[in-house]
């Protein structure tokens, strides 16, 4: 059988492979009320992040952490609702923004704090409104539908230039990685030993088994590459053929 291998051991979500809890701040998220306006009152470094955190402090006395898009000052006023203006940092339903915008954050249902886009530099595209769904491409190239009450924050999300610095030597990118509970290394599976993963083992490096697997499978079944789907292009020509 051989031991559990890396996907299943960072599947069961232990402290080894858990992301530190000091280095998050707070959950950053939108103020409880739907219509509101608050100052930003500190910038935050979030070590467990790649975008910084502002801290907000709104009319009703209620302290948000929100993430923060790029050119968001110390003292700019942040506005709330669907009476907001379409301004960087302010957040509305997705129903009062303008078709082409850049918003971040974006919450899959009414008032569940958002949910996409939240890494530093991301930002999604709103493509498309219709009488109760809005359509928006997200920063992997694919289009979702949410419905039309879900709130969006407007701009790019702070901290896009992250990826170019470089990290001149292993420990910080160790140290780095680890702060996000992600795996500085990969080594590859047929580079293993046959107890150690199902690809190791053999008197050279090769698979020698069938390497696709269902996307439906497993954490711990699902090892190498994925099995290919038929574009929708040539389902529509076999279906024309029969």
């Amino acid at each position: 059988m051989g031991r559990r291998i890396i996907a299943q051991r960072r599947g069961k979500g232990s402290s080894t492979y858990r992301s530190p809890s000091h280095r998050h701040l707070a959950k950053p998220g939108y103020p409880k009320r739907q219509e509101t306006s608050g100052e930003v009152i500190d910038l935050h470094h979030a070590p467990g992040r790649t975008a910084p955190l502002a801290e907000v402090e709104f009319e009703h006395g209620e302290t948000k952490f929100m993430i923060a898009p790029f050119g968001l000052r110390v003292g700019q006023e942040v506005e709330v609702g669907p009476e907001a203006a379409v301004n960087k940092g302010n957040v509305l339903p997705l129903s009062k923004i303008p078709v082409g915008m850049y918003v971040y954050n974006l919450e899959l249902e009414p008032l569940d704090g958002g949910k996409l886009v939240r890494a530093g530099g991301d930002f999604a595209v709103i493509i498309s409104q219709g009488a109760k769904k809005t359509t928006l491409r997200l920063p992997s190239g694919s289009f979702k539908t949410v419905d039309n009450r879900c709130r969006a924050t407007i701009g790019i999300i702070a901290g896009g230039g992250h990826i170019e610095k470089p990290f001149a030597k292993a420990g910080k990118r160790f140290h780095a990685y680890r702060s996000k509970s992600k795996r500085p290394k990969t080594v590859r599976g047929i580079a293993m030993n046959a107890i150690d993963h199902p690809h190791g083992g053999g008197d050279h490096q090769h698979v020698g088994v069938e390497s696709t697997v269902s996307s439906n499978a497993p954490p711990g079944r699902k090892v190498g590459r994925l099995s290919s789907k038929k574009k929708k292009e040539d389902k529509k020509k076999e279906e024309r053929r029969s």
